[in-house]
């Protein structure tokens, strides 16, 4: 209202204005627009705060700029100032304007008409922000625009053939120089009227949904002055048609991830100027043409991913600017050519996956910028030439062939850069060379499925930042060097399949960053090393088939987050550590050893202590003052004193009588201490029940139990409160099983309170104590934590941590905010991988396993690091006590992630509900749409969704723009592992332990993946 005022004074007063020689009406209509422009956005970072309506003119504002001849607006620079909102009006005054910046925003809605009225206006950027919708039609009337970008939105539908219409006079086709509407969501063919871009010099219209028949580029051809053009991740379809050598300026063709079928078409070496190529994932297939060799400007060529054969053309030395040569996973054959070695600017070569023979020639090594080399799942044998390992690779792949021979030694240089190396599968033979051990930079190293046979060398504890190390089934043989982990950086040591022997060093305890640790089928001895406790990020333990003895570390107990153990067929013998995952592991991680006390292993028990001294009271009658002792069966004469003495087991059971009624007494002193300190809040809470139920029949006297010792919340925490506590308690959610409400206890923290519904459930309490004193014993970073529990036949509560940084399904699905950040890839993962090991951790850590049920985005709390807290855990415990209605309304909140053999009258509720659960949740989080979506006239399940377009190969289609950037060799994985988790039949679903090895070997940089080095 106040600059509606504003404008209406304005405007009544700039006659009198102009008259006095002060200020320009134009300029007033200019700081009038860009105030209305402003009073529409929100502006966290007050980036906008110098904009003043006062001001005479707005040329001294910040992020504007005037001609300095007519102190009119020429350019507005507004990218990543945290801007959100529509885009506001206003901006039509600035008559003058040629320049518009607004990327990287969170601007929002469809992009209104109105733009066309700037007549002067050349450059438009709105990349990077959350417009929606489709086009406007009068964005064609734009007269003088050059360069248009609309990139990275979510604009949908299809591109309009009035974009680039010429009918109107002055239209935007005239002038078009850049076009860039890559990374939304625009489908169908290309506009007809694109031809009519007759200056354009740049196309971008990747990461769409472009499709269209085999001659959809004949809209492309006529752009006789296009230099750039891409149309990677999209759906077209079809042999590429005749024409592309029309493009005489064309430098960088980009055609990746489309379903192109047929011949590589010869006219794309006719264009002289091209240095970038990009042809990968699709279906191409036959030989290269001839004509690619012409391309002497070429500089990254990649034609991975297709179905090309032949041999590997000698022609490609002549491509002697080449720096990046990708022909893999392809079906080449025949021999590598030597004339590869004439390519003296190559720095990555990737033959990987093809059907090549022969040897490596030795002329590969004449690529001296050469820093990546991939050449694995050939058939290549022979020797590995020396000359590789002088140079300065950063990456070595040759694994999966049929090489022979000794690793050659390495050079100062290799040394210096070497950060994976691949050999495995091979046939390599041989001490490994000396001058590994000053591989200082190697990240992973894999030697595995060798036949080295050689001792494992101490060497490896020198390498400085290694983080794999991969030996299995290499005919290692010796001990296990004690100095492995001296760097500190082991995360994965692999060892199994050797014929390794000694113990296990005390050393690995030194290894800190392991997380996974196997050490299986060798014939190491002696006991478990204690210092393996020091291993706190250990998830994986396999120490099968060896001759292992003695006890197991009780300490082994305290690793939190071990979520596979094998300790079968060994020598191991007594009691199993009490914490952790030990005490859920099922018969076959434990079988073959000698004595396990535990019911899973059907040897009998034994226990590594000292035999006790045993008197003989045969011998007192003897009368000769002295007696024998029996000693670990030997018998010694002693002399024995005429007293009667307690015999030792008496001594040991009066003992042990006094210590457990010291016990006794202690715990009765603290139950009393507590119930007094507690006594106002059962008050307060029997209070609150009185009030919530509206009975008038007297409630019966409620019970306050708060775990611990260990707990950091203590019954004395709310005693100053404790009258107040449920009645300022503020509800922030309702569920089928409950309501939440967040509440302050004495020290001002805040705690969640969870108020149980049902009439006529948990009527004795022994069985409540009992089922949520499970759910309390249960620890893990990535699961809140149960800390206590209120109980009346009236009433149940549940206390936890309050979470006050919201839940998965609000960051997804509800945060609108200009502050929140956009929820990255990263951000997802995280979530990803840490409910999986929440849930891994509750399957495997109790027997019978917890289940969770109820998994869905809503019951994962974020902390303020963004990890998540799987909490509502367990509550199919009280599944079979809970009313009919309330299991059935309980299937309907969970729409789309109950697991399809729930539908049935008896509930199988197991572990693999909370597998096909977590599959949808993966679903939900990569493409940020929910399991079941209700249309006007269709319902679309996202599970049918994902797979169609995954068969489809457009699985890139339903990612999540939102998260911007994001890695496809992780994203695409982890989306079909949630495929497969949500697989229909339940015993084709993983383990939650086999999903957290899987994320792992996704995540983990260099396992089975090594770009990341």
């Amino acid at each position: 209202m106040l600059l509606l005022l504003s404008a209406f004074s304005l405007m009544l007063l700039s006659p009198f204005v102009e008259g006095a020689g002060r200020l320009p009406a134009p300029l007033n209509d200019e700081v009038l627009g860009l105030i209305a422009f402003r009073s529409v956005l929100e502006d966290p970072l007050r980036a906008l705060a110098s904009w003043n309506e006062a001001d005479a003119t707005p040329c001294k504002w910040s992020h504007v700029e005037c001609d300095a001849a007519t102190a009119r607006v020429v350019r507005l620079s507004l990218a990543s100032l945290s801007l959100s909102g529509p885009l506001p009006r206003g901006l039509d005054r600035l008559a003058a304007l040629e320049s518009l910046t607004l990327a990287g925003n969170n601007l929002s809605g469809p992009i209104p008409p109105g733009l066309s009225l700037i007549p002067s206006l050349r450059s438009l950027d709105l990349s990077r922000n959350a417009f929606s919708g489709r086009l406007p039609d009068d964005l064609a009337l734009l007269p003088s625009i050059r360069s248009f970008d609309l990139s990275f939105n979510s604009l949908a539908g299809p591109i309009p053939d009035t974009l680039f219409s010429s009918s109107a006079a002055g239209a935007t086709s005239g002038s078009l120089r850049y076009l860039s509407l890559a990374g939304n969501r625009f489908e169908g063919p290309l506009p007809s009227t694109l031809p009519q871009c007759s200056f354009l010099l740049q196309l971008n219209l990747s990461d769409n949904k472009l499709s269209g028949t085999p001659d959809f580029v004949n809209g492309i051809w006529p752009l006789s002055r296009l230099r750039v053009l891409d149309l990677s991740r999209n759906s077209f379809s079809g042999p590429i048609p005749d024409g592309i050598d029309n493009l005489p300026n064309l430098k960088d063709l980009r055609m990746s991830h489309n379903q192109f079928s047929g011949a590589v078409p010869a006219g794309v070496g006719l264009c002289p100027h091209l240095d970038s190529l990009d042809l990968s994932f699709n279906s191409f297939e036959g030989r290269l043409p001839d004509s690619i060799g012409q391309l002497s400007s070429l500089t990254f060529l990649s034609l991975s991913n297709n179905q090309l054969s032949g041999e590997v053309p000698a022609w490609l030395a002549n491509l002697t600017a080449v720096e990046h040569l990708d022909l893999s996973n392809n079906k080449f054959t025949g021999a590598l050519p030597a004339s590869i070695g004439e390519l003296k600017n190559l720095n990555h070569l990737s033959l990987s996956n093809n059907m090549l023979t022969g040897a490596i020639p030795d002329a590969v090594a004449e690529c001296t910028k050469l820093s990546e080399l991939r050449l694995k799942g050939n058939r290549l044998s022979g020797s590995i030439p020396q000359g590789l390992f002088n140079l300065g690779l950063e990456v070595l792949d040759l694994s999966s062939n049929e090489l022979t021979g000794a690793m050659p030694p390495g050079s100062t240089r290799i040394s210096e850069t070497l950060h994976s190396l691949d050999l495995s599968a091979n046939q390599l033979t041989g001490a490994l060379p000396p001058e590994m051990a000053s591989y200082f930079s190697l990240r992973y190293l894999n030697l595995s499925w060798n036949e080295l046979r050689t001792p494992l060398q101490p060497a490896f504890g020198l390498f400085r930042y290694l983080a794999v190390l991969d030996l299995r089934n290499s005919k290692l043989y010796g001990t296990i060097p004690g100095d492995l982990c001296e760097s500190g950086s082991l995360s994965v040591l692999q060892l199994d399949e050797n014929d390794l022997s000694g113990p296990i060093p005390e050393e690995i305890g030194n290894c800190s960053s392991l997380y996974l640790l196997s050490l299986s089928r060798n014939n190491l001895n002696g006991s478990i090393p204690a210092p393996m406790a020091e291993l706190r990020k250990l998830e994986i333990l396999k120490l099968e088939f060896n001759n292992l003895s003695g006890e197991i570390p009780q300490s082994l107990g305290y690793l939190d987050n071990l979520l596979v153990v094998n300790i079968s067929h060994n020598r191991l013998i007594g009691r199993l550590p009490v914490g952790g995952l030990f005490q859920s592991l099922d018969g076959s991680a434990l079988q073959g050893n000698l004595g396990l006390c535990t019911p899973l292993v059907m040897e009998p028990c034994k226990m590594n202590v000292p035999k006790p001294l045993v008197l003989d009271p045969d011998l007192y009658a003897h009368g000769n003052g002295s007696n024998m002792v029996t000693v670990d069966g030997a018998t010694n004469p002693i002399v024995v004193h005429r007293r009667k003495f307690l015999s030792v087991s008496s001594m040991v059971a009066i003992s042990a009588a006094l210590v457990i009624a010291s016990g006794v007494l202690v715990i009765t002193l603290l139950n009393m201490s507590a119930r007094r300190r507690i006594v106002q809040l059962e008050n307060a809470l029997e209070s609150k029940c009185s009030s919530s139920t509206g009975s008038a029949v007297p409630a019966a006297v409620g019970k306050m139990v708060v775990f611990g010792p260990k707990s950091d919340l203590k019954s004395d925490d709310m005693v100053g409160s404790a009258e107040a506590l449920l009645a300022k308690a503020t509800e922030v959610g309702r569920g089928v099983f409950g309501t939440v409400y967040r509440a302050s206890i004495g020290d001002g923290r805040l705690i969640a309170i969870k108020k149980i519904h049902g009439t006529n459930t948990l009527q004795y309490h022994d069985d409540f104590d009992r089922e949520v004193r499970i759910l309390g014993k249960v620890k893990h970073p990535n699961l809140m934590p149960v800390r206590g529990y209120y109980w009346t036949p009236q009433l149940q509560l549940l206390i936890s941590d309050y979470a006050p940084h919201g839940s998965a399904d609000s960051r997804l699905h509800e945060s609108t905010l200009e502050s929140t950040p956009p929820f990255s890839w990263p951000d997802r993962l995280k979530v990803v991988i840490g409910t999986a090991k929440g849930l891994a951790h509750l399957h495997q850590a109790f027997r019978p396993p917890i289940i969770h049920y109820n998994l869905k985005p809503t019951n994962i709390l974020l902390d303020e690091n963004g990890n998540p807290m799987v909490t509502d855990f367990g509550l199919a415990r009280l599944l079979p006590k809970l009313e009919k209605h309330m299991a059935s309304g309980r299937f309907q909140s969970s729409m789309g992630y109950m697991a399809p053999e729930l539908a049935c009258q008896s509930l199988r509720v197991n572990e693999k509900c909370d597998v096909y659960g977590f599959g949808v949740l993966i679903l939900e989080l990569v493409t940020g749409r929910k399991p079941v979506e209700c249309r006007d006239d269709d319902v679309v399940i996202l599970i049918d969704q994902v797979r169609l377009l995954l068969e489809q190969g457009n699985a890139l289609d339903c990612i999540d723009a939102r998260m911007g950037e994001f890695p496809e060799e992780e994203v695409l994985p982890v989306l079909k592992l949630g495929l497969v988790c949500a697989s229909q039949i339940p015993s084709s679903r993983p383990s939650m332990a086999e999903v957290v090895q899987i994320l792992q070997v996704i995540k983990t940089p260099v396992l089975e993946r090594m770009e990341a080095f």
